[in-house]
């Protein structure tokens, strides 16, 4: 006889049941914790719950989610070295979701579609001034003006997107997808003025009878290393080299070119060389390639353009074509010491990529603005100055340099100054614990390997600077935003709820989740074991009251 095990169930009237739920030392609840993708997002991004609306195809909501944190995904997907993905739990079972991918598709998507940002808070009438247009901001404009406020941007350059647009080679960053995103922003009601370059800040605040400040100029500047020169070759900064490639008209390099650094900048600045073709693109850095400040995919492509590089080397003089270098040995604590072994080089030009630094002197006339030794401006924990009302941020204060951690600046700063024009004090949430790979519950295999971005391969690299890298194709966006584990968040799997032995899981419908019935749980933690995702936890029982 073919019985099914349920016939033989007895049924439970849960009006007068209690299961053996008062026996029970801890209970299940359910939680929303922080997956490590957010954690490690400088952007701020809720990464899993654009992800989520992604993965059921609905773009348009979950553009809008994204650009609640950032405005400019589809600049972002492109240049932003994704730590989010490093963090990544699904890359402990195959390979990390492609946020960055996922991210790049959306904010193209929203160009082709025309998506305009949602509609901002009703006017303040207060007024602030940001000075530069780069990541930090244009990221504090767009918060300042999605909070009410009237906002104008006040840039030195032709046009808005600071390092964006002058840094990142077109390879990598097409000025068109820039732009874009730009006049995004200035739709929403945010005023740019380019080359207008501030020299007398308070004045300017003044005149324009501003309410606050905020200073975002970015570190445009090239650092210069004191080198003996005697009748030497063109020695030119890796800034200026791509600021005016960027302009369209590149400096004559010669053929062979010699890029001192181990930076992401160096990189760039090497693999730029070889699109203006120079045949030999030497990169000489005192280091190993561990220690390298430089990604590793960042190196890895520059060797696949034909880039070599020399670790471990250090430019002790130039002299005409010729190049002194010294070879180095690092010591215990990694840093490089001199050998006394010396050879000699031959470059037509050689390219200093050792750094970027503010040009900040005008601030020298604020008062109350305190200066690092290194030129940064020093601020608070609100990104507030000495001088108030006068607000800083991205590669202008102390602190690691990007776009994606200079656009959090500007979300930061633009929530402070909000703060702060209605005198109160804007206090940072703190977020819950992150959901690290050991506390998911996951099936041992996996199926779903991450999709690729098509690349130029070969000598079509070279032979210009259009991008590279392709964007994602709609099904393979929505298939890598469904390898999303969700990490920490319920997403309806329903395991809890088929697990339970003593069905005390209520399921409430799409979108409404789970809710206990404690009269009936008796702490079995089953509902725990089989959540993937970690939504559920068991906690102590506090008292029999349900």
């Amino acid at each position: 006889m073919n019985t099914r095990l349920a016939d033989f169930t007895p049924r439970v009237d849960l009006t007068v049941a209690r299961g053996t739920g008062p026996v029970r030392d801890k209970r299940p609840v359910y939680v929303t914790l922080t997956p490590p993708c957010a954690h490690a997002c400088p952007a701020g991004e809720d990464i899993r719950g654009w992800l989520a609306l992604a993965q059921a195809g609905r773009y348009r909501e979950a553009w809008q989610h994204l650009v609640a944190e950032n405005p400019m995904p589809a600049v972002h997907g492109r240049v932003c070295y994704h730590p989010c993905e490093s963090g990544c739990n699904r890359g402990e079972v195959d390979t990390a979701v492609s946020i960055h991918a996922v991210e790049r598709y959306l904010g193209d998507l929203a160009t082709s579609q025309g998506w305009a940002y949602p509609a901002p808070a009703p006017a303040t009438g207060r007024k602030v001034l940001v000075v530069g247009a780069g990541p930090c901001g244009l990221s504090a404009a767009y918060h300042l003006a999605r909070l009410g406020h009237e906002v104008e941007i006040r840039e030195a350059g032709p046009v808005a997107g600071g390092m964006m647009h002058f840094g990142i080679p077109a390879y990598r960053m097409p000025r068109e997808d820039l732009a874009a995103e730009v006049a995004r922003i200035e739709a929403l009601g945010v005023r740019i003025v380019t080359g207008h370059k501030v020299e007398d800040l308070m004045q300017e605040k003044q005149e324009g009878g501003f309410d606050a400040v905020f200073v975002a100029i970015g570190a445009g500047l090239g650092k210069r290393v004191d080198i003996p020169t005697r009748d030497a070759a063109r020695v030119l900064d890796a800034v200026t080299l791509l600021h005016e490639t960027s302009e369209g008209r590149p400096p004559l390099l010669g053929r062979r070119v010699v890029v001192y650094g181990g930076g992401n900048t160096a990189m760039d600045t090497a693999r730029t060389a070889r699109r203006l073709g120079a045949s030999e693109t030497l990169i000489v850095y005192r280091r190993d390639r561990e220690h390298m400040p430089a990604h590793a995919f960042e190196a890895d492509e520059a060797v696949e353009e034909g880039v070599k590089i020399k670790w471990l080397t250090t430019i002790t003089e130039i002299s005409g074509s010729d190049l002194t270098v010294e070879r180095m040995e690092l010591d215990e604590g990694g840093r490089p010491q001199p050998t006394g072994e010396f050879e000699t080089l031959s470059a037509d030009a050689v390219v200093l990529a050792l750094g970027q630094q503010s040009d900040s002197n005008f601030l020298r006339k604020v008062p109350g603005i305190v200066f690092t030794r290194d030129g940064a401006v020093e601020v608070g924990a609100d990104l507030m100055t000495g001088e108030p009302g006068v607000f800083a941020g991205g590669d202008l204060v102390p602190g690691e340099q990007s776009v994606t951690i200079s656009v959090g600046h500007g979300k930061r700063a633009a929530r402070h100054i909000d703060a702060w024009l209605s005198d109160r004090t804007y206090q940072e949430s703190e977020p819950p614990p992150v959901v690290d790979f050991g506390k998911l519950h996951l099936p041992v295999y996996s199926d779903a390997e991450q999709r690729q971005q098509a690349a130029l391969q070969g000598a079509g690299r070279l032979s210009g600077f259009d991008e590279i890298v392709a964007g994602l194709s709609e099904r393979e966006a929505r298939y890598e935003a469904q390898r999303c584990y969700s990490c920490g968040d319920c997403y309806e799997c329903d395991n809890c709820f088929a697990a339970c032995p003593e069905e005390a899981i209520l399921k409430l419908g799409p979108g409404l989740r789970y809710e206990f019935n404690y009269d009936r749980c008796t702490g079995c933690a089953t509902c725990f074991d089989q959540c993937p995702c970690h939504a559920i936890e068991m906690t102590a029982e506090a008292s029999r009251n349900g």
